[in-house]
């Protein structure tokens, strides 16, 4: 064969290679999909490339395995990366190919408000479809992960701290649990203090149910200080009602009955802290249970007009002309104080018995 015909043969080859790859670029950009609905992939640590695209065919994420392997052709150097995935459109095997390439792992994003208390966080799991409330509640009443902290703690509640978690529908409760336990720990570091811990987050889980308002979180502080200086019950409506949680007879507000219940946590039978949290309280609660207001305030009560705002009095006679000017207001609102109470979020109000 003459140097030229070789030279053809050559370019004509070349030609062929550059038009198949063509072809082949092109069915890998092509989306595709065989699912109806959403679909998820796990890919444990390990998985080889083959078994990875045998994944991705069966799930009807690809067309073919061998498109997904053909991608790796223009991938040469890139990882794919273990983890869930979640595959809701149609996609390309190349699309696909780079998805798992940069970890592009399914996470929820699930925030825990300040506040909230350990059954309220399960509900919210359950609501998010992440896992069973019960089943979190179980794990959160383990105070193993805190037990060189908190030697006393009686369960979770408090160290579960509020922030926002990104996580996968294989957390398990026990590793959500050390997860938020370990933030409250990083946040408790920050704080550089030598304060009991145990007593401080009792008292930032009380301050956090009694006031919403940023500037009075001091003051609040203030009033149980005082109080358990004196050795008066601190009358909290929140122990009362997380008493009736604990008892699983919690009916959405508070009756005569649980002011009378002789469950350690309600604050309306025993002088002190409770055993232990009612909620998990967030930084600001935190510092103004470590430096609470310098006052002198024993009492305080919402005022009128649902602000969520509290009056604070020093002696009795103040207090009970501040009760009545909420009774009042409330009134001429067209509300019972019990209602408006209700109404503005029983666990963020005072009501209008004495403190």
């Amino acid at each position: 064969m003459s140097r030229q015909r070789r030279r053809r043969l050559a370019v004509l080859l070349v030609l062929c290679g550059i038009g198949a790859g063509a072809a082949v670029y092109g069915q890998l950009k092509t989306p595709f999909s065989a699912f109806q609905e959403e679909v998820f992939v796990e890919l444990p640590r390990g998985t080889g490339t083959m078994k990875i695209a045998e994944l991705l065919e069966s799930h009807g994420v690809v067309r073919s395995r061998w498109l997904f392997l053909a991608a790796r052709l223009f991938r040469p150097k890139a990882k794919l990366q273990a983890g869930e995935y979640r595959f809701h459109q149609p996609a390309g095997a190349l699309e696909v190919y780079d998805r798992i390439a940069r970890g592009d792992v399914f996470y929820i994003e699930f925030t825990v408000p300040e506040g909230a208390n350990m059954f309220e966080v399960g509900q919210l799991l359950e609501a998010a479809g992440v896992m069973e409330a019960d089943a979190f509640v179980r794990q959160a009443r383990n105070p193993e992960p805190v037990r060189d902290l908190a030697p006393h703690a009686p369960s979770l509640e408090g160290y579960l701290f509020p922030s926002t978690y990104w996580i996968s529908r294989r957390t398990s409760p026990e590793e959500l649990c050390r997860r938020m336990s370990g933030e409250f720990r990083r946040v408790w570091q920050g704080l550089n203090t030598q304060a009991a811990v145990h007593e401080t987050v009792t008292l930032a889980s009380l301050v956090e149910k009694e006031t919403a308002v940023e500037t009075e979180r001091e003051l609040v502080a203030s009033v149980f200080r005082n109080r358990l200086e004196l050795g008066m019950k601190l009358d909290c409506d929140p122990t009362t009602i997380y008493a009736a949680l604990l008892e699983g007879r919690y009916r959405g507000r508070i009756h005569v009955s649980d002011l009378q219940d002789s469950n350690p946590y309600n604050t309306y039978q025993h002088a002190g802290l409770p055993p232990g949290p009612i909620a998990n309280p967030g930084l600001a609660s935190l510092r103004a249970a470590l430096a609470p207001a310098d006052s002198h305030y024993l009492y305080f009560v919402a005022r009128p007009g649902g602000s969520g705002e509290h009056s604070f009095s020093a002696s009795l006679s103040q207090h009970e002309a501040a009760v009545t000017r909420y009774r009042r207001g409330e009134r001429s609102n067209g509300q019972t104080a019990l209602q408006a109470r209700t109404a503005g979020g029983v666990s963020r109000s005072a009501t209008a018995r004495r403190r």
